[in-house]
């Protein structure tokens, strides 16, 4: 579950128009009754907060935060937001995320400006802080982000460098930030006369939070809606735009996991979503497609088994399928949002099953075929180093999960301007550039080039290039070459993987 926080209007007057109605949904809704609709299954009693009395307000949200036991998210009551949108944002791994939006630059769309930092005649380092005096949506601009957090935030009375966002509304805070939430909330309190009368409360948050060393992380709209109305004419604007936007198809595309190697994306992800969502909308679970899957990797093997060309050809449509359907469970689940521990232990457990009885029927059809047993000396190989990876990769991801955040730089939440939060960020940034530190972030950085991007993908031998390799090796040659095709490909990645791993350990 997770603990929902309704705040009203920000500091001044009450506009918010929550009884006013949504004329060009279904139903007619008012935007109260739809928001509280569409939180329902997260919250079915969400906290309200008043906001006109912004101390009272922070002193509030204090004290949700510190009863809270789940994550928080808080978004402002006259909000007009699809569904998939919330689902993103509220089922964030970050330990804060707001909802922002950049400014405009000309001839640049919304969604090209959330993946780039703005180009900028004066250097970030040689900026001045100021007062941001531009409005976005109604709102000041006086958020600094960078390409993937807020980097700092201002007020009507605290200087921030180079603004160039607005914080829109919705901020989700885990459970782990619940209490620096709570600590955040009560210290603004103390300092409420310290702010302007058109300083939002959402943006008075994340200015503490951000102040306090939280990271809190960022995500634009992309091609989903959100907007804060304030009147009839906002909210019949916004309910006609909401409406000829296509969320189903939003919600398809999130189905697709965005990391997934070059096999996968290019040659499998272009279309399982349309069969993951024709399975959703039939009743398909999960589990049945999983099942599917295992099915046509047991039918692979049994035509491998045969060792004939023909049958090696099935053979290899077969567990090209079979992982095709392998990635159309996950996006079942995602789509339809049914998530089970059975489910995700049966795709894990199944993955490595339907790899390995391949690797057996391989073997099979080698001997069948007169070419002697010595294959089998292969397959126990590719077999043994498949599951040396794999316990490598589990082990490596239980430690990683314990290793606690690297700590951002803090600044007192009186400080006029953030001077000294963006040299400390300089100075953490030239630290984090050293040693090994600055191997790993060099090669982070060479991520942007495409090439090097898909070879960063490809070399580590993910489960997408494994299965075409064995597909193509397997029907256009023999056992022999998929077997030293696996074992020497997955050598290579296995080293590559332990280094990095080793490098980031040290770190």
């Amino acid at each position: 579950m997770t603990r929902v926080v309704l705040l009203g209007a920000s500091p001044g007057p009450d506009t918010s128009p929550t009884g006013l109605r949504l004329a060009a949904l279904p139903g007619n809704p008012s935007v109260a009754e739809r928001l509280r609709s569409q939180l329902t299954t997260m919250d079915p009693r969400p906290a309200a907060i008043e906001s006109g009395d912004v101390a009272a307000a922070l002193r509030a949200l204090a004290d949700v935060a510190e009863s809270a036991t789940e994550n928080l998210f808080i978004i402002p009551e006259n909000s007009v937001v699809h569904d998939e949108l919330i689902y993103q944002i509220s089922k964030a791994k970050r330990g804060a995320l707001a909802l922002v939006a950049k400014e405009p630059r000309a001839g640049v769309t919304e969604e090209a400006q959330e993946d780039s930092v703005q180009e900028e005649t004066v250097p970030i380092d040689e900026a001045e802080p100021e007062i941001g005096l531009n409005r976005l949506e109604g709102l000041p601009v006086r958020s600094r982000v960078g390409k993937s957090r807020v980097v700092s935030v201002g007020t009507a009375n605290h200087a921030v460098t180079r603004p160039n966002a607005v914080l829109l509304g919705p901020l989700h805070v885990s459970a782990r930030n619940a209490p620096v939430l709570a600590q955040t909330c009560r210290e603004l309190a103390e300092m409420a006369d310290a702010f302007g009368a058109d300083d939002d409360l959402i943006q008075l948050v994340v200015f503490g939070l951000v102040r306090n060393g939280v990271s809190v992380g960022i995500r634009g709209r992309r091609d989903l809606f959100y907007r804060r109305v304030t009147t009839q004419e906002e909210i019949n604007e916004a309910g006609a735009e909401m409406a000829g936007m296509n969320e189903d198809r939003a919600r398809l595309d999130n189905a697709v996991k965005g990391a997934d190697g070059f096999f996968t994306t290019y040659f499998v992800s272009t279309y399982s979503r349309f069969i993951a969502r024709w399975a959703a909308r039939r009743g398909l679970t999960p589990n049945q497609v999983t099942l599917i899957s295992i099915v046509l990797g047991v039918a692979a093997a049994a035509c491998f088994a045969t060792g004939d060309r023909p049958w090696m050809v099935a053979g290899g449509v077969l567990i090209y399928f079979a992982f095709v359907f392998d990635c159309v469970d996950g996006q079942v689940a995602r789509y339809a949002r049914k998530f089970g521990v059975l489910g995700a232990w049966l795709d894990a457990t199944f993955d490595r099953f339907k790899e390995y009885v391949v690797f057996a029927g391989l073997a099979v059809g080698w001997v069948v075929s007169g070419n002697g047993d010595d294959i089998w000396i292969l397959a126990l190989a590719a077999i043994g180093l498949q599951s040396v990876r794999h316990l490598l990769d589990f082990s490596f991801g239980i430690s990683n999960r314990r290793k606690p955040p690297s700590p951002l730089p803090t600044v007192p939440l009186d400080a006029p301007d953030d001077r000294s939060l963006r040299q400390a960020l300089v100075r953490r940034k030239v630290e984090r550039s050293q040693g090994l530190r600055g191997v790993l972030k060099m090669w982070t950085r060479a991520g942007k080039f495409r090439a090097v991007h898909w070879a960063r993908k490809m070399i580590v031998f993910p489960i997408g290039e494994r299965f075409a390799a064995i597909a193509i090796t397997a029907a256009l040659f023999d056992a022999r070459i998929t077997f030293l095709t696996l074992v020497i490909w997955g050598s290579v990645a296995a080293a590559y993987t332990l280094t990095g791993r080793l490098m980031r350990s040290l770190v």
